[in-house]
């Protein structure tokens, strides 16, 4: 049962029916003993309809003009207004209609506008209540999961920088470099500080500009292009239609990219990583390809990486992403579009 009313809690069409049946045996609770006939119960349900109605289009025409345009005065206005229009349409309804030969009401009083006026009223708070409520919980939800997750990649991202294997090659790297060109050093130094500086104080942000995640990702592949690049053939380039426009969440495309050096790279025979990185009309089109080794190499892996990534999209661009991961003997390929948010 706790199951069951947990999985109502998230699941948003299940809440949506739960809030209509309550609704309806709410209002119609005290007048099941007058119905005495499916004429009459066809009444009530039409009776109750209406106000099911009215309170839905308040909820999806009305309730926009308070919680995104802020216009507190505005809403009640409107909202007074179709109360209003419905009681008229509701009590010409009820007594030209419903509560003819049917029983639907105990006394005169109900026929009135004051009692329809009243009606639609409650009817409104208590559904409107109930689905605002139940939202909220939802958001906080997913905030509070985003930011879980979130924090969780970048963790994950930091532990794979530091990792002594990693950090052992890098070192190696930039030994080898400053004995055979030392002028390079320097430039690669500033690579590696840069990767950190970025996770450090980019890493914890809900979004960031899109030219920084770049250039982010950028400095990751120079870097394994010394280190790998003397037996890696490795291919980047990106091309955006609108600079300094979009929005990305930190983070996001990097284990995609890991992941292709990480399992493309591993073995020393021939192999390749290509990215391509292209955004066009508010949209991201990654494809990142890596060579699949002959004779593979065992590469501790487990995956949560890469889970909490797609995880993650589920949260942050929800219905605004789509990944397709294909491979074959040969050739491993990432292809993901995401809908960019607007800086």
């Amino acid at each position: 049962m706790k199951w069951k009313f947990k999985a109502i809690l998230e699941n948003k069409w299940e809440q949506e029916m739960a809030i209509l049946v309550f609704s309806f045996i709410l209002f119609t609770l005290n007048d099941w003993v007058f119905i005495q006939s499916w004429k009459g119960f066809s009444n009530g349900l039409l009776y109750f309809f209406v106000l099911y109605f009215h309170a839905q289009l308040n909820r999806f025409f009305l309730l926009p003009v308070l919680l995104k345009k802020h216009q507190p005065i505005l809403y009640i206005i409107l909202t007074i207004g179709l109360i209003v229009l419905f009681t008229v349409f509701l009590h010409e309804v009820s007594t030209q209609y419903i509560y003819k030969n049917c029983f639907l009401y105990k006394s005169s009083h109900q026929k009135t506008y004051q009692f329809q006026f009243a009606t639609l009223s409650g009817t409104l708070v208590c559904i409107l209540g109930t689905i605002q409520i139940l939202e909220h919980y939802r958001e906080q939800k997913n905030r509070t999961n985003k930011a879980f997750l979130s924090n969780q990649v970048q963790l994950n991202a930091l532990k794979n920088q530091f990792n002594p294997h990693f950090l052992f090659n890098t070192m190696n790297t930039l030994y080898g470099i400053s004995l055979q060109y030392p002028e390079r050093t320097s430039e690669m130094i500033m690579e590696v500080s840069q990767l950190m500086r970025y996770q450090v104080e980019q890493g914890n942000k809900e979004f960031v500009s899109l030219e920084n995640e770049i250039s982010f990702i950028s400095s990751y592949i120079q870097l394994e292009k010394e280190r790998v690049g003397y037996r890696c053939s490795i291919d980047f380039d990106c091309e955006c239609d609108q600079q300094g426009q979009y929005e990305i969440a930190p983070m996001l495309l990097i284990t995609f990219i890991e992941n292709a050096f990480k399992h493309g790279a591993s073995t020393i025979e021939k192999c390749f990583v290509t990215i391509h990185v292209k955004v066009k009309g508010g949209k991201l089109y990654l494809e990142v390809s890596n060579s699949v080794p002959q004779h593979k190499k065992d590469v501790i892996s487990t995956k949560i990486g890469l889970k909490n990534t797609v995880e993650r999209m589920e949260i942050v661009y929800p219905k605004k992403h789509n990944l397709i991961i294909t491979q074959n003997k040969q050739t491993y390929t990432v292809n993901l579009v995401i809908e960019l948010h607007q800086a």
